[in-house]
């Protein structure tokens, strides 16, 4: 999944964006409002956080561009604005939540992973496909009670295709959610972490979970 941090503080925002890297989440960092504002409106993200008292365009700007342009992406709003008029105008403005600084890196990354449970039809933080069960938390694996050591990239994935199960995700899609823009992708590059990923998943059990479209791209069914 990956994640839009627009925030100035430097040292704050790479502190963040290691602790979201760290729970496996791929992370785009923005250090002023109007690039930000750019990445939002042309890039595909799962989660945006966003800081309200940034450089050249502030949270309330980018935020309100966002809903204009009809862009639902979940928001999670981060400032030391801590008044209530500021919490209830950012909300009522189109953000999904709202952390107050000082805060636990531990309750930022809970809440981010709540927007996105929120935005899915999977509502735990435990997905299950048949016998296959995966930890959003603690990143396990399991199918049929054996555990799966899988690559950052292959849980990625099939984190991605949990998500969205039972429908068929495009290749595009995958890039768009997994890949940032600095990250080399080719389409062989996908092909090899899905190869790998079917081996580790689907070998040696009778029912396969993880199928191709041929010509559009993957999805992980228990129907």
């Amino acid at each position: 999944m990956k994640v839009l941090l627009v925030e100035d503080e430097k040292d704050l925002a790479n502190l963040i964006a290691e602790a979201l890297k760290k729970e496996l989440f791929t992370v785009e960092v923005c250090y002023d409002g109007e690039e930000g504002m750019y990445k939002v409106l042309n890039e595909a993200f799962d989660v945006v956080i966003l800081d309200i008292l940034l450089p050249h365009k502030n949270g309330w700007e980018i935020l309100k561009e966002m809903r204009k342009k009809g862009i639902d992406t979940p928001v999670l709003m981060l400032t030391a604005l801590s008044d209530v008029e500021y919490r209830v105008k950012g909300l009522e403005m189109g953000a999904d939540d709202y952390l107050p600084k000082p805060f636990d890196l531990r309750e930022l990354i809970a809440r981010v992973r709540a927007l996105i449970r929120r935005k899915s039809e999977e509502k735990n933080s435990v997905l299950k496909c048949a016998d296959l069960v995966l930890d959003t938390v603690t990143h396990t694996v399991y199918r049929g009670g054996r555990k799966i050591d899988l690559t950052r990239k292959e849980y990625q994935i099939l984190e991605y295709l949990m998500l969205n199960k039972n429908r068929v995700v495009t290749k595009e899609e995958l890039q768009e959610h997994l890949w940032s823009l600095e990250d080399d992708f080719f389409s062989d590059v996908l092909r090899s972490h899905i190869k790998n990923l079917r081996k580790k998943v689907d070998n040696g059990f009778k029912k396969k979970l993880i199928h191709t479209v041929r010509g559009i791209g993957y999805v992980i069914r228990d129907e």
